[in-house]
């Protein structure tokens, strides 16, 4: 059997590697990276790092508008597809290459295998949840990281090939994070255990709204522990935009750094006294690490880390972010919301039986 792995972003190809460790033991498996992330500040490197499948297919699309983007997808994968005629399309998560590779999949009659199905954060406003409910509607097998997403699949009516096997990336980060020890050091950014809050700012609610931004990048400045902040080019551009760049580069708390590789984040989260974030990814990261997290959005879809209290939603427009990180009490950590770090080994099960069956 024969199945047609799309990805496009780091994140996406960090499970790619989880789960393609063991899905190559029983299938042929053909990898496809759209490239819609194509500056991965890694290359080679990263593919090599982690232990990646080199992909059978770099489609190269790079950014643009959301439509033009999926559309490029659409018209490449399909070719792809009517290649390598695959048994079976597998795809991740919540991305454009996602909603694309679901698209062309169903439009010729091929079953849909979807991994991190049943997220949602019930904002339409956000490209990832229109990608991801669609991917869901038109999935053969929807592999469900949580009890909470299969809830919300089942408030769709959406039951069947429904499977809660756990989250894929809490297996590639207890795969990784030894790995990520032994490579790197606190010392090659300047930073002690625990001594330092990690940041992370990208998504376009923040970065595209000068009063928020001006508001996350004052809390920054007004705590008394060191700030590493590694910053995405187009948030970069826009604090230079707002003039906040030039605060941030002269303040003494706070270090700036270029984009920093899987490996390096999964470091710096672990030795992090606390992390802030808008990223999906970082917060579970946070959890898996037994960070404190403070996530800069309204809403998230892993509802379960708020519920616990590691993880706390933030507006930074109505909360101090300063009094909430000054302020936090540790309480007792819940173990294995995400499941017991084999929803590989799950998932390929599962495919396995539903190809005899």
């Amino acid at each position: 059997m024969k199945l047609l792995t799309i990805a496009g972003t780091r994140p996406q190809l960090v499970k790619v590697a989880a789960v393609s460790r063991e899905l190559r033991k029983y299938f042929t498996e053909v990898l496809v990276n759209t490239g819609q992330h194509y500056d991965y500040n890694m290359a080679g490197i990263f593919f090599d790092q982690l232990q990646i499948p080199k992909p059978e297919y770099n489609l190269g699309v790079g950014s643009m508008s959301h439509g033009r983007q999926t559309g490029n997808m659409v018209i490449r994968i399909e070719e792809v597809i009517e290649k390598e005629k695959p048994d079976a399309i597998v795809v991740y998560g919540d991305t454009n290459s996602t909603l694309a590779g679901a698209l062309v999949a169903c439009k010729l009659h091929i079953p849909i295998m979807h991994i991190e199905a049943g997220l949602r954060s019930y904002n339409k406003k956000m490209p990832e949840e229109i990608n991801r409910v669609m991917t869901d509607h038109v999935s053969e097998l929807l592999f469900a990281p949580t009890n909470l997403a299969v809830e919300n699949l089942k408030v769709e009516n959406i039951t069947k090939g429904v499977h809660q096997i756990g989250d894929v990336m809490y297996d590639a980060v207890l795969y990784n994070m030894d790995i990520a020890e032994e490579n790197h050091s606190l010392s090659d950014f300047q930073l002690s255990s625990k001594e330092y809050i990690l940041g992370t700012i990208h998504r376009a609610e923040n970065t595209d709204d000068v009063e928020r931004m001006t508001a996350i990048i004052n809390a920054f400045l007004s705590l008394d522990y060191k700030v590493f902040l590694p910053l995405h080019p187009r948030t970069k551009n826009k604090l230079n935009e707002y003039s906040l760049l030039a605060k941030l580069e002269c303040a003494s708390n706070i270090i700036l750094s270029e984009p920093v590789s899987y490996l390096e984040m999964l470091l710096l989260e672990k030795h992090a006294s606390a992390i802030v974030t808008d990223s999906g990814g970082v917060q579970k990261e946070a959890y898996f690490a037994k960070v404190p997290c403070f996530t800069l959005r309204d809403e998230t879809e892993w509802l379960e880390t708020v519920k616990i209290g590691w993880n706390q939603l933030v507006n930074p427009l109505n909360d101090n972010l300063v009094d909430l990180i000054n302020s936090f009490e540790k309480k007792n950590y819940e173990e294995n919301l995400y499941g017991d770090g084999k929803a590989s080994e799950k998932i390929v099960q599962i495919i396995k039986n539903y190809f005899q069956e």
